[in-house]
């Protein structure tokens, strides 16, 4: 393991875990933040929507199905939810502090094109993105549909349905066809097993990850590539 002068010389790594609901998505990200922390690294977890923000409090409402929004105002709410972030995100990365998100750009952009809202495709949503922190790792937690409804609390919130984690599967898997720096991890498996794999692939990125450069920013979607795993 490097040491505690090599680390503080490079900035932290950002870290994002993506996947369905009830995917494990908060407990791979706890079970990360502790992991990073054994070995020395200054580590913070933090959860889009963050619903303690006057903005998130409004997110929180629609989530929960007590207030209603228009589709495209609904999703620019939870892009300003991660604006409003971002600059605290950068200053801790570039002070070597390593983030754990819990969800971020690629849910936001993801679940409101899964809506099949004709004037708001994956593209559209991917705007308000662009000039975000970009993460060194996306880890998405794959597991079916089916699986997930199967697990405790499905269907409390306004997004947990059958027909809408579907749909939503399917729009990551063209969403990656797009992106670089994606893992896929299986996510249908105990829950020591799949960290077994999140930590693998996150020491990965540690090692060969450009952290002697500042953090980048995210940019516009790129032309479909097929680089990343099928999601079967």
């Amino acid at each position: 393991m490097s040491s505690s002068a090599e680390r503080s010389a490079r900035r932290g790594a950002l870290i994002v875990v993506e996947g369905l609901d009830r995917a494990g998505k908060s407990s791979q990200c706890e079970m990360l933040q502790t992991y990073l922390a054994e070995r020395g690294h200054d580590v913070k977890y933090i959860r889009f929507p963050d619903r303690t923000t006057p903005i998130g409090k409004l997110i929180d409402a629609y989530l929960r199905g007590s207030a209603d929004q228009n589709d495209h105002s609904i999703h620019l709410l939870f892009s300003a939810n991660r604006w409003e972030l971002a600059k605290s995100m950068q200053r801790d990365i570039a002070a070597g502090i390593s983030i754990v998100v819990d969800r971020y750009s690629y849910s936001g952009a993801v679940y409101s094109a899964a809506k099949a809202n004709p004037t708001l495709s994956l593209d559209w949503a991917w705007q308000p993105e662009i000039g975000l922190p970009q993460p060194d790792l996306c880890l998405f937690l794959n597991i079916s549909t089916e699986a997930a409804a199967q697990r405790g609390g499905f269907g409390e919130e306004r997004y947990e349905n059958e027909k809408m984690q579907t749909r939503v599967r399917e729009i990551f898997r063209a969403l990656f066809d797009r992106q670089d720096k994606v893992c896929v991890i299986d996510a249908g498996r105990a829950l020591d097993e799949v960290a077994k794999d999140v930590h693998i692939a996150v020491e990965k990125c540690f090692v060969n990850s450009s952290r002697n450069e500042p953090l980048g920013t995210l940019g516009p979607l790129a032309p479909r590539a097929g680089s990343v795993p099928s999601l079967s």
